[in-house]
Order: structure tokens, then C-alpha cells, then sequence
């Protein structure tokens, strides 16, 4: 591990002066993924700014009955706030889908959407990596490629994003708040992470030195009925091959409304809006949840090993619309 220096922040406008000074900076709070990349020698900082003490640990209400929740509220904290239980259940499920307890206990909801895919080209060194090294090649596309992504990959990497809570947060509508040299600003979640394109080696569009201060939510009274439903080889412990946030809300006999988010198959969270202006207007059955369903993997394009994920990806839609159509609760 690269030598490097630790400082405590005291505020989030000093710490966002030391890392526009030292573009080798990086910001640590929790460390579940960072400390990880540095062992690695995937991330050689020159200094560590330590950001676990700055006064960004609540969740409270907004004024138009949404909720916001502090940069550096644990995963813990935040799936087990009364709130978020009652009124966005999908994201405390969506958390508890993740990781270990004892990690849930350090991680942040900062730094969990900062998470970095866990393709093991990546983290091998010996291997090329365009997201370690850009214009080196991505050996995942013609390797061992069975957890990789089916929808929105390029050719210059094929890698998914590992995080729960992002999926559930990007069927939510959720908001980024950041502060940065410039001052703050607000990023839609949808529009937060980043397909690779030609620049997989960014993940985020997060401008150098912007740190995360929040994440807001709207109100959003069907949210009630969400579902979060993870598909994985083991049942602990374990990434998303496939994962699900749903959540659909009916007026009488027929769909007014309707979130679909999916993870494991794409670089990003990804929200298959297609399928839910397909919804509005439609019959909550059967059918209509497997159109549905092959709306939002139309342009599904499977490796060599992970075609299985489009079969797997349909059935866990289906599964999870109908869930949320009759009212929520586990699928």
C-alpha cells in the first residue's frame, strides 16, 4: 500500500478546500470499499480525509413530507428508521439484502453509492482493466463473464454496479445533494452513476472534489407497497445476479403508477421506464406483468455465460410487480 496521509475534517467546507487542493485526495468515512481498493493497490491516495464526524447523521422529514437522509447515516440506522420502514420499505429491505450486519454497521449511505463494481478482472492486477487503466482492454468480455452486465454495457467494459440500496433508491425517485468548490447541487439518482461508454473509469458524475450530503426522497404514498427482490447464489452474504425494486400503485382495477428498478445487470441502478409507461393504464395480471417484463429487457444483450440473467431478470420482474400489486410485503 502507497504511502499517505490522514486528516480529520472539521467541517464539510475545509475538507472540500483540502480536496480541491489535492486532486490525489480521497474522501473516507465508513472505509468498507475504499479500505478494500487500497489493499488492492486498485486506489493510491495521497492523503485520506476523514469525513465519519461531520454533523451529516439525520433523517428527517421534508417539508413536503419526503425525507431526507444525511450523507453519513449508517446502512444500519437507515433500515431500521421507523420511517423508512413504514413508508419506503423497500429500501430498508433492500439494505438488509446486502452485505453482513457488521458491515451494514460501518457502511454509509454515502459511501455505498460510491461502492465500485466487484469484477474480479478489476480487482486482479494482473489483468487489463479499462476502469483501472483506461485503453487497456476489458478481458471480462471474451473471459468469465457469468455476473456481468446484459443491458447498457460497451465494448470497453461490461461490469455492474454491486450496490442494493442504489437500486431501491433509483425506483424511489430519489435526489443526490453534493457540495462542491462551487457550491451545491442536486443530481437525480437516475442520473447519478454512468454507463461506461468510452469512459468506463467513471462511475459517478460527480465533479472532482463534490462530496455527497444527502439523499432526499419524495413523497411517494404507494412506495408503501415496494419490493425488493434479490436473486443471488447463496443467501447471505452475497452480490445480486439479478435484483428488483418494484413498486406499483392502482386506482380501481388498473395500474396508475409504476416504479421498476433493476440491479446486477447493468453498470448502473437501472430503471426500465419504458416498462412503466407500458404499466399505466393497465390491468394488473399476469400478462400484462410479462409484457411488462420483456419491455424492459428488449435490448438485453447477454455474454457468453450470463444469458441466463434475461430469463432470470423477466421472471424476477414479474414476480415482483405482482407482489407490489396486491399490496407489498416479501417476495
Amino acid at each position: 500500500m502507497k504511502n499517505f496521509t490522514y486528516g480529520r475534517a472539521s467541517s464539510v467546507e475545509e475538507v472540500i478546500e483540502q480536496a480541491n487542493r489535492d486532486r490525489n485526495a480521497m474522501y473516507i468515512a465508513g472505509g468498507t470499499n475504499l479500505v478494500d481498493r487500497m489493499k488492492a493497490f486498485l486506489d493510491e491516495p495521497s492523503q485520506l480525509l476523514d469525513i465519519s464526524r461531520l454533523e451529516m447523521q439525520s433523517i428527517e422529514r421534508t417539508q413536503d413530507g419526503g425525507l431526507r437522509i444525511d450523507a453519513l447515516v449508517t446502512n444500519t440506522d437507515l433500515a431500521n428508521n421507523a420511517n423508512v420502514r413504514r413508508d419506503y420499505p423497500l429500501l430498508s429491505r433492500a439494505i438488509l439484502a446486502g452485505a453482513s450486519q457488521q458491515i451494514r454497521n460501518m457502511a454509509t449511505v454515502g459511501g455505498n453509492l460510491m461502492q465500485r463494481t466487484r469484477c474480479a478482472y478489476y480487482y486482479d492486477t494482473a489483468f487489463a482493466c479499462n476502469k483501472r487503466q483506461p485503453g487497456t482492454g476489458c478481458p471480462a468480455i471474451n473471459g468469465i463473464n457469468r455476473i456481468h452486465a446484459i443491458l447498457g454495457a460497451s465494448d470497453r467494459c461490461v461490469a455492474v454496479n454491486p450496490s442494493d440500496m442504489s437500486v431501491a433508491l433509483a425506483a424511489l425517485d430519489a435526489t443526490v445533494e453534493v457540495q462542491g468548490e462551487q457550491g451545491q447541487r442536486d443530481i437525480p439518482f437516475v442520473d447519478f452513476h454512468r454507463l461506461p461508454g468510452d469512459t468506463p473509469e467513471r462511475d459517478t458524475n460527480l465533479e472532482p472534489g463534490e462530496l455527497i450530503t444527502a439523499v432526499v426522497l419524495p413523497p411517494m404514498a404507494f412506495a408503501q407497497s415496494g419490493v425488493y427482490l434479490k436473486l443471488r447464489d447463496r443467501a447471505s452474504y452475497a452480490f445480486a445476479l439479478v435484483s428488483v425494486a418494484a413498486a406499483v400503485e392502482l386506482s380501481g382495477d388498473q395500474i396508475s403508477t409504476a416504479r421498476i428498478a433493476l440491479g446486477g445487470v447493468a453498470h448502473k441502478p437501472w430503471r426500465a421506464s419504458e416498462a412503466e409507461a407500458f404499466l399505466q393504464g393497465q390491468t394488473p395480471n399476469q400478462s400484462t406483468f410479462e409484457q411488462a417484463a420483456d419491455i424492459a429487457l428488449q435490448e438485453a444483450q447477454p455474454l457468453a455465460y450470463n444469458a441466463f440473467k434475461v430469463d432470470l431478470s423477466r421472471r424476477a420482474i414479474r414476480r415482483a410487480l405482482a407482489v407490489s400489486s396486491r399490496g407489498g410485503g416479501i417476495a
